[in-house]
């Protein structure tokens, strides 16, 4: 018989023969799938970087001045909120004057307290507040926190169960623990505010923790302002709070107690102008930006910003410039030191140009510069939570408070001048004269700026 037949005819020539290519198929096939699966996933994030709304990139040019009355008209509509009058405001400054003054508010509420931070860390500040809100939450006062799931990693598990014990309502925003994932780990609310009654409102830089006690000259703390509020405006910042509340719960808090009628407690025109109004990256994404953009393209005479990151984006860059062209005197105080080195060299990468303009930059010395504030034109005031940096113009949840009043405006500039006289101006000489590796850190700390 021929071999070859024999050879042919056996099952085991019949059928194909498993060897190392058998494996070598499979692996083959998972590979395609796999590439055409990552094809997929890079596809549709293409498509979806391709679909973002687009950020306002093109110069601001604006017809009026904050003096104008079509400025509040525009303003107001462009951010979300209208100007109202009947404002009452004072300035605080640092944790001597503002802790008193909320918990003295705390202490005296009837009905309602919502209290919205970023940071809350357990200490003597803290358990002043902790205190405070359940003695009240105890009295029948409906209490409502709504704290950063990444500000309040210092805050101990025992205060977050005293208060909810006393009937506390308390909520994490973002995420109920550090190692939840979630698709925008960067995200935060940022916000710091705090409404009683509905009648009584504060809004600013403050957190709850022991680095904001003192009068803002102690090294290690923090020099701030908040602003307290009564009026229609307390209505707008009770909105501000609703907002991350009813995304997390999905719950509405309505009624008398959370928004009374005021129309009682005020004349149409008795009090400044005033509003609230809310950013970021699922609600009025361009709010934050915009309003720094509007109200320095509207300056004529003078812009003082006080802010603790200083980081203006090209646009920002450009705007401030043309202010300048136009002869507006523009100062700034920024941190001699805060609590971010990479923040404060991505600072000075986009100084020198301001500088070379006339732009005036003051480097605050005595304590950690934590101030959210601009004034312009001795009459309109933005103050908050709202850094002058792409974190607080494009990722956190932010809110500010805005005033349209000069009278409101002057304990803001009577701050900032004091604030200048506890400050070094910073020089174009000086700012040429870092040695190379400083500048080589602050170009490299500017490219990652837009993450900061």
């Amino acid at each position: 018989m021929d071999a070859r037949l024999t050879e042919s005819s056996s099952p085991a020539a019949a059928s194909p023969r498993r060897s190392p290519n058998v494996a070598w198929d499979g692996s083959t096939r998972r590979g395609r799938w796999l590439s055409v699966l990552l094809g997929l996933f890079l596809g549709a994030g293409l498509i979806c970087w391709l679909t973002l709304p687009k950020r306002i990139n093109e110069r601001v040019e604006a017809p009026w001045a904050v003096a104008d009355d079509a400025f509040a008209g525009a303003f107001g509509s462009l951010v979300g909120a209208d100007f109202l009058p009947g404002n009452r405001t004072s300035v605080l400054l640092n944790g001597d004057e503002i802790f008193p003054a909320m918990l003295a508010d705390i202490a005296r509420a009837e009905h309602s307290i919502t209290l919205e931070t970023y940071i809350w860390e357990s200490g003597q500040v803290s358990d002043l507040f902790v205190a405070a809100l359940s003695e009240r939450a105890r009295g029948g006062v409906r209490v409502h926190l709504t704290i950063d799931g990444m500000g309040s990693l210092k805050f101990d598990d025992a205060d977050w169960e005293t208060m909810a014990g006393a009937g506390v309502e308390i909520i994490k925003y973002g995420r109920e623990h550090w190692y939840d994932i979630k698709a925008n780990i960067n995200h935060r609310t940022h916000r710091k505010l705090m409404v009683v009654d509905g009648r009584v409102g504060y809004i600013g830089g403050i957190c709850i923790a022991d680095t904001w006690l003192g009068d803002g000259h102690q090294p290690g703390h923090w020099r701030d302002t908040h602003v307290r509020v009564e009026g229609p405006v307390a209505r707008q910042l009770q909105g501000a709070f609703m907002a991350n509340w009813t995304q997390t719960t999905g719950r509405l808090l309505l009624g008398e107690a959370y928004f009374p009628d005021l129309s009682a407690q005020r004349g149409d025109n008795d009090g400044g102008r005033g509003l609230c109004f809310v950013s970021g990256p699922d609600e009025k994404a361009e709010a934050a930006r915009l309003a720094y953009l509007l109200a320095i393209a509207s300056a004529r005479e003078s812009i003082r910003i006080a802010h603790a990151y200083f980081i203006p984006d090209d646009l920002m860059m450009r705007t401030l410039l043309e202010a300048r062209q136009r002869g507006v005197e523009i100062e700034v105080i920024a941190p001699a030191i805060n609590d971010s080195l990479i923040g404060r060299a991505a600072a000075r990468s986009r100084w020198g140009e301001l500088l070379a303009a006339g732009v005036k930059i003051h480097l605050y010395e005595p304590a950690l510069y934590h101030c959210k504030v601009m004034i312009v034109d001795e009459r309109f005031v933005t103050a908050g939570s709202i850094n002058f940096d792409n974190r607080s113009f494009a990722i956190n949840d932010e809110a500010n408070l805005c005033l349209l009043d000069p009278v409101a405006a002057r304990p803001h500039l009577k701050a900032f001048a004091e604030d200048l006289a506890d400050s070094r101006p910073y020089s174009l000489t000086e700012h040429r004269a870092r040695p190379v590796w400083v500048k080589a850190g602050d170009w490299l700390c500017g490219l990652v700026s837009p993450l900061l």
